[in-house]
């Protein structure tokens, strides 16, 4: 039996709070430091890492190219969160939220900000027409699915991954609390796709590119090494959907982007260009750290 905590009366900050984020934590906004950002050559400035809610979005855009809109080529500038770069002035500046992703269109004047990862897909699937249906009942079906990725990710993320693999030290009831709600979503998902080959219907849309880094990454092993524990291999139309996914020649580049954890080959920590896939070595990797 743990002793049972007793919370005070005010709650007061303590810096070293423990964990893998402890260093980047804090209960105050804003900028800790002057940090300009980077600009490239194309009117969409990414600033981001290859987390899943980063990969939405370089999913997203990947998809676009290779859909044939051309305008939707991008410069993607490396976020390293675990260095406090969120907090830098200019990236403040695009996100007050000090969160990635953050986007700068710079195709309109004055540039537009893009902010939170579902926002940034609605608004790119909008400016250029593609993975969002037109008709009314498409739409708001994607839109569905779309909203329920942003409000049931932050209990597998911050709930359950965080009490699995990050915390200090682990509990019976957080991790059995979020186990629960975690496995209700898979198996929520699991009976959706019994039915229809992508979430919102029979059409690709943003409510898969939302949806597949955290949930596909899940079934497919590549989070918080729990597939076994969620018993992950009994959701067959989720992983049949995983798979298909994760087959898909634009979702293997979007991976990529922004990447700096796992094979050296499976990652490009910066991207500017098209040809940047091509002709990525171990060097340029090595000289991007």
């Amino acid at each position: 039996m743990t002793e049972t905590y007793t919370p005070p009366k005010v709650w007061i900050w303590d810096e070293g709070n423990g964990g893998p984020f402890a260093n980047i934590n804090r209960p105050i906004a804003g900028a800790t430091h002057d940090k300009d950002l980077p600009v490239g050559d194309h009117p969409l400035q990414l600033y981001s890492l290859a987390t899943p809610n980063g990969q939405k979005v370089t999913i997203l855009l990947e998809e676009l190219l290779e859909a044939g809109v051309s305008a939707a080529d991008y410069d993607a500038w490396l976020i390293r969160i675990g260095d406090g770069d969120q907090f830098g002035s200019g990236f403040v500046d695009v996100n007050p939220n000090s969160k990635i992703p953050a986007l700068l269109d710079r195709s309109v004047s004055p540039p537009q900000r893009v902010f939170e990862s579902g926002s940034i897909l609605l608004y790119l699937a909008e400016k250029f027409g593609k993975f969002l249906p037109s008709d009314p009942a498409g739409r708001t079906e994607t839109l569905n699915w779309l909203f329920w990725q942003m409000g049931a990710g932050p209990l597998l993320g911050g709930g359950f991954g965080h009490f699995f693999a990050y915390a200090p030290e682990k509990y019976e009831y957080p991790i059995n609390r979020y186990t629960m709600e975690v496995k209700r979503q898979l198996d929520l998902l699991d009976k959706r796709l019994a039915d229809n080959e992508y979430v919102a219907g029979t059409e690709y849309t943003i409510a898969d590119i939302a949806i597949w880094p955290w949930y596909g990454g899940l079934v497919l092993g590549r989070a918080y090494g729990a597939a076994e524990f969620l018993d992950a291999g009994s959701y067959t139309n989720l992983l049949r959907w995983a798979k298909q996914i994760d087959a898909r020649p634009a979702v293997k580049r979007g991976r990529m982007v922004n990447k700096v954890n796992g094979p050296l080959e499976e990652q490009l920590h910066e991207r500017h260009d098209a040809g940047d896939f091509a002709t990525k070595t171990q060097d340029k990797l090595e000289g991007a750290a």
